[in-house]
């Protein structure tokens, strides 16, 4: 039994299966066979030259065959191309087409149908029910070349909204399709149609046509299509004498095709239409002519062909033939040694050194453009036949790409870049000895995009740019156009500034909205793009169906797809159940166009998920159901089994699979599909297979599969001839481990293998399924082993791949079910020898240990890395911001401290290995950092109390952060006076900025102490406090609010106490004075000013001092020295009860804090008898 690893869910969502039109497609596509039958049929399209209908019938099949079978290598390499494309990054429908064109397409239709494709993709699709510019959506290829037997065929699609009219330039001047009667458009197309029915010459339409597509909005344009006629002319007649040349000597059989377009196909046959057999002595070169490195008298025995076939017309032309005639010194012709290099001794044929046949000379140049490929040739003469070797001076082939072609005479390099430049050089060499031919490669290049303009939707007032920058060999230059016209020749638009490659437009408006060209070019080629700008004022839209249901496997990988549109472009969130913050992180990845991914299907994910788009004019949204299903498993599998002939055998097949998934179980005999005759009967869960034959031996392979998954478990069955002993005693035999292997042998000993044999133990009644062979080495872990490979149990005899300069030792271990046997004894030793290392040390790091240093650090490589003695390692490191010079260091270890470094700059590393036989390829340049440090204090720290219940705090980063910050540290207290509350403590991420704090009570404020964190600790702190609340300006309100609180407190009674008894004090003071009739001194003349300078008078009375006469606050001096009442609502006539406050002549406060008295009463006694409390200070003064 064997559980196979093809097993997986269908698909990015795990529901996404192909459609049946792509397997009709394919049923329909036809086969090499299919092919050979329409040609051997006699298919109207390909017709025959003259001399082509003189070799019968047997002939052209043979040779149709042969075009047939190249014709399929150049679909399968073309298919290999679009898996590339594929991989680079195509969404579903364009892969499905893509193939589907692939395999029904001319081989020279996938070119064209692929830049179509690429240049369309990543494109903004805006609804079609908008107003919208033109775009191009299908031309044809720069370089078309048509049959001429066949009506020409110019396409040329747009769309647009209003939908665009279409018209052509030829030759770039107006085509007038109107006054010729043989070219038509197409209806709602500008595809131009060219009809020949009607006879005329395709030859007079060739030139360079435009396409251009127009609405209201813009003008789009088509590439300029260089409309070329193919051409297959007949070959010169010719008569051709036979070929004389001696036997040993080297020969070129020239082809020289007639001109065609596009160039034939080039192939040698006889006359015979048998196929010129090609070996390192005769082969074909690239440009066609037949070469001989050396002549045998064998080669008299055939003539010799050339044939051209001509893709467009479908026609072969055949040249006449050439007869050799070879001049020898022993006329018989021993084919006994074949093309063995003895064969020239036996013949009698001298011994030469090689010579170059193709190119001429010692060195040549070879220029090719970039994404092209890159073909080299050199072919040599010689006796023995030369062979070929290639080099580039300076480095190694490109080995992902280098492919030998032409038993070694051709270098293939595909896909060329700018680092394929330089200089090769091919080796020819036999036993008398070697010549060089060196090739100096130039790769130049047409344009190609760096930045390709897209399409750009802006909505009113928004700022947008076009970008248009491509690279080319030499450097091609750029031109904008808008609508078709030189931009500089459109009207001036104060919103668009051109900078070089860019557009930049600014405060867009309706009236902006056009279509922009980019065309950039050199010697070697152009590129044209279209970029509509388009301004639109559009709510968010969803552009999916709505409410769709996806259905995934547990454990998978899936994607739901929300797409949509608006403008300004619209923000997309995700959420699920309706609940929830947004969907991002740790399971969920959301991408730049809206998908979500999910990296791992559990569930608990499955539910409804809802995307949002929203922008300022409003929002919209959509549903997703997510169902999660059980993945199907075969829990009981089939097992290898040993029949008798002409017994009954069962082959279980028990699956466990979701029930609400329909499952369909299906058998596989030796990878193909089983044929369920009278013999077999298949139930759900098995398959029984009455009366056993030797046909029925083989494989077999149980399918289960719902729409979304399969499972697969393989069995083998074996069937015994009527002798062999009886499975039911197999059975009944005891089961153990299986003994060891013994007698293991080292042979084809070479530089990196060997091959290692062995004699299997006893299986002990249980067929042995795998052997696992182990190393040791005794130069870095002695005694340890390691796994090395492991090989079926069939095997006992494998060739292993070592590497360099390891000391081997091997030992195998035998599996089967019940377990593993013991180990084998070991091998004989076998070192292997040194090389340069081929890799290095993995798991770069540079990382601070200290703010002023930077540890490099790295996992040492293994034996088999190691390649030679002395392993040790080169290490490079630079600031990266200033790209000085690099340092070095030679290591031993896996670790290196660099020292006096700045706190956390980055740094370029590098390590390369080294042995005593060289250094490793350069290796990869790592991103290390020096020590952190405490970060200096956030910058801009701001509170803000909007209101009596909030507290906004605002901070920038800090200006130092020194490292890498993980977050803030703020520390608040709350305080009213002296009294400090409970100390809090809040911590934030790295990214927060702002925290609002809640206020406990509205008269306490806050002091707040921020600081930011690295790895090392918090860094220096910034402190502020929050402003003082409105009501703490009033005292009264503050006395009000805090009375509950202060009037419990012990210090404010005892205060209350001593100021009572200090008024009680003053009032007894007062009464006494006021009965013994005291008063004030006042001054004789009151026109006299007081001045400090006045004598105290000799009865012990004193004057007021200029502070004593001071204006009382809340009233001001006039010019004429009297006092006037200033409006005040704290005057001392406001603590009095009558209604005005005023003086007496002698200097006292006629204003008392009494009972209000009636008008007449106060009028009649001005000069009260109750003692005013400014009376009783002065008194007590």
């Amino acid at each position: 039994m064997r559980r196979l690893a093809a097993r997986g869910a269908a698909g990015d969502a795990g529901g996404v299966t192909a459609p049946a039109a792509d397997r009709s497609d394919c049923a329909r596509s036809p086969s090499p066979r299919r092919l050979i039958d329409l040609y051997a049929l006699g298919d109207p399209g390909v017709s025959l030259s003259s001399s082509d209908r003189c070799t019968g019938s047997a002939g052209v099949a043979r040779r149709r065959l042969n075009e047939a079978e190249k014709l399929s290598s150049v679909q399968e390499a073309q298919l290999e191309q679009l898996k590339a494309a594929r991989a680079r990054g195509l969404g579903h429908k364009e892969r499905g087409l893509v193939l589907r064109m692939a395999r029904l397409q001319p081989p020279w239709v996938h070119t064209a149908f692929l830049l179509c494709i690429f240049g369309l993709v990543g494109a903004i699709e805006i609804p079609m029910d908008l107003t919208q510019p033109p775009t191009i959506t299908k031309q044809s290829v720069k370089d078309h070349i048509v049959d001429p037997r066949d009506n020409i065929l110019i396409e040329c699609e747009a769309k647009g909204n209003p939908a665009p009219s279409f018209h052509w330039t030829r030759n770039s001047r107006f085509f007038n399709i109107a006054k010729d009667p043989r070219v038509s458009m197409r209806r709602r197309s500008g595809t131009l149609v060219i009809d020949f029915r009607s006879g005329g010459r395709p030859e007079e339409y060739e030139g360079e046509y435009q396409c251009f597509a127009r609405n209201k909005f813009g003008t789009a344009l088509s590439n300029r299509i260089r409309l070329q006629v193919s051409k297959s002319p007949l070959w010169p007649k010719e008569n051709l004498d036979p070929v004389v040349v001696q036997e040993g000597a080297p020969l070129t059989l020239q082809c020289n095709p007639p001109p065609g377009l596009p160039s034939p196909v080039i192939f040698w046959m006889s006359s015979s239409m048998e196929p010129i057999t090609q070996d390192k002595r005769v082969s074909q070169g690239h440009n066609g002519d037949l070469y001989f490195s050396n002549v045998m008298l064998q080669d008299m025995q055939t003539d010799y062909s050339c044939n051209a076939r001509f893709h467009f017309t479908h026609t072969i032309q055949q040249k006449n033939p050439f007869t050799l005639k070879v001049l020898t010194n022993h006329p018989y012709n021993d084919s006994s040694l074949g093309n063995h290099p003895d064969m020239y001794s036996a013949r009698g044929v001298a011994e030469r050194t090689p010579s170059f046949m193709y190119p001429q000379g010692t060195s040549s140049s070879q220029m090719v453009l970039r994404g092209m490929d890159l073909l080299l040739e050199c072919i040599a003469s010689g006796v023995p036949t030369p062979d070929i070797a290639w080099y580039k001076k300076g480095g190694d082939l490109p080995s992902d790409k280098a492919k030998l072609e032409n038993f070694n005479k051709a270098l293939r390099i595909t896909n060329v870049s700018e680092e394929d430049s330089g200089e090769y050089f091919c080796l020819a060499s036999n036993k008398m000895g070697s010549i060089r031919h060196t090739i100096s490669v130039r790769v130049k290049a047409a344009p190609y995009w760096l930045d390709e303009p897209q399409n750009l939707v802006l909505a009113p007032g928004e700022d947008g740019r076009l970008v248009c920058r491509a690279n080319g060999n030499p450097k091609p230059t750029v031109q904008w156009m808008v609508n078709g016209e030189p931009l500089q020749s459109a009207p001036p638009n104060p919103n668009r500034e051109v900078a070089g490659d860019t557009i930049i437009f600014r405060d867009t408006q309706i009236n902006s909205r056009a279509v922009y060209q980019c065309n950039t070019s050199n010697e070697h080629g152009y590129l044209l793009a279209n970029a509509f700008v388009s301004v639109l004022d559009v709510p968010p839209r969803m552009l999916s169906p709505r409410n769709q249901l996806i259905r995934v496997i547990l454990y998978n990988r899936t994607r739901l797809d929300c797409p949509f549109f608006g403008s300004p472009i619209p923000t997309l969130r995700w959420f699920k159940n309706g609940q929830g913050s947004n969907l991002d992180g740790g399971n969920y990845h959301v991408y730049e166009n809206g998908s979500l991914e999910i990296k791992m299907i559990r569930k608990e994910d499955q539910g409804i998920y809802t995307c949002v788009a929203t922008n300022i004019l409003g929002k919209a949204e959509n549903q997703v159901r997510l169902e999660v299903k059980d993945p199907t498993r075969i829990y009981r599998m089939p097992e290898d089994q040993v029949a008798k002939k002409g017994t009954t055998v069962q082959l279980e097949c028990r699956v466990k699979h979701d029930p609400s998934l329909k499952l369909t179980v299906s058998w596989l005999k030796d990878e193909e599909p089983l044929y369920i005759g009278n013999r077999m009967k298949k139930e759900e869960d098995s398959l029984t297979i009455f009366g056993v034959a030797e046909r029925d031996q083989g494989s077999y392979t149980c399918m289960a599969s719902t729409e979304l998954d399969q499972d697969l478990a393989k069995a083998y069955l074996t069937v015994l001839a009527d002798q062999a002993t009886p499975t039911n005693r197999l059975a009944a035999l005891p089961k153990g481990r299986p003994d060891r292997p013994r007698d293991l042998e080292l042979t084809d000993l070479a530089e990196r293998s060997v091959r290692l044999t062995w004699i299997p133990g006893d299986d002990n009644n249980s067929p042995i399924t795998d052997y696992v062979v182990q190393f040791e080495e005794d130069q870095f872990q002695p005694g340890v082993w390691h796994d090395h490979s492991k090989f079926p149990g069939s095997v006992n005899s494998a060739v292993l791949q070592l590497s360099p300069y390891v000391n081997y030792q091997f030992r195998v271990i035998a599996i089967n079910e019940v377990g593993s046997s013991h180990p084998s004894l070991p091998s004989e030793r076998y070192r292997t020898s040194g090389a340069p290392p081929e890799s290095n040390p993995g798991d770069v790091k540079g990382e601070g240990t200290r703010k002023n240093n930077m540890e490099i650090t790295w996992t040492p490589m293994n034996a088999t890395s190691a390649f030679g003695p002395n392993l040790r390692y080169i290490v490079k490191w630079r600031r990266r911001e200033t790209r000085d010079a690099w340092n070095n260091v030679t290591v031993w270890g896996s670790r290196y401290v660099v020292g006096q470094t700045p706190v956390y700059v980055p740094y370029e590393i590098r390590v390369q290995a080294e042995n005593d036989f060289g250094k490793a390829p350069e290796p990869e340049t790592v991103i290390g950092y020096s020590g952190e440090d405490f970060p200096s204090a956030p910058r801009r720290f701001r509170v803000r109390q909007p209101n009596l219940e909030t507290i906004h705090l605002e901070w920038d980063h800090p200006e130092h952060p020194n490292g890498i910050l993980v977050g803030y540290t703020l520390r608040y207290v709350p305080f009213n006076g002296t009294k400090l509350g409970k100390q809090m403590v809040e911590n934030f991420s790295p990214n927060q900025t702002k925290f609002t704090v809640q206020r406990a009570d509205p008269v306490s404020r806050y002091r707040f102490t921020l600081s930011a964190r690295t790895q090392v600790g918090s860094g220096e702190a910034v402190t502020e406090e929050s402003p003082a609340p409105p009501n703490e300006a009033t005292p009264t309100a503050a006395y009000t609010n805090n009375q509950a609180d202060i009037a419990t407190q012990g210090w404010f009674i005892g205060l209350m106490c001593a100021i009572a008894l200090l008024v009680l004090i003053l009032l007894i003071v007062c009464f006494i004075k006021r009965s013994r009739g005291g008063k004030y001194p006042v001054r004789e003349k009151k026109d006299v000013p007081l001045g400090p300078e006045d004598p105290k008078e000799e009865d012990g009375s004193f004057d007021y001092s200029d502070e004593d006469n001071k204006p009382l606050q809340g009233s001001q001096t006039s010019l004429d020295g009297t006092i006037k009442q200033q409006e005040s609502d704290d005057s001392l006539v406001d603590y009095g009860e009558g209604g005005e406050g005023q003086f007496n002549e002698d200097g006292s406060f006629i204003g008392q804090y009494t009972v209000k008295k009636d008008k007449d009463e106060t009028e009649g006694n001005e000069s009260s008898e109750a003692t005013s409390p400014v009376n009783a200070i002065y008194s007590l003064a």
